[in-house]
């Protein structure tokens, strides 16, 4: 799964969960941003780039979501 395939996953569980999701380009060095889940927050890297199974642990942890959320 790459960057662009979870953001959209994370926007449609916000749309069911009625949280705001957004992304703060602004917030982050190099090709890493901001992504906002609700009042939660993580650091997201390139999203053309493959997300591996830790990062995607660790990106979910940060945002109270388990992988079975996305699947």
């Amino acid at each position: 799964m790459n960057g662009n395939e979870l953001i959209k996953i994370l926007k449609k569980i916000g749309r069911e969960k009625g949280l705001a999701v957004r992304l703060d380009r602004k917030r982050g060095k190099g090709s890493h941003f901001t992504l906002y889940f609700g009042v939660k927050r993580t650091i997201m890297k390139d999203r053309t780039k493959e997300i591996g199974p830790g990062l995607l642990n660790n990106i979910l942890a940060n945002l109270g979501l388990k992988k079975e959320d996305i699947e």
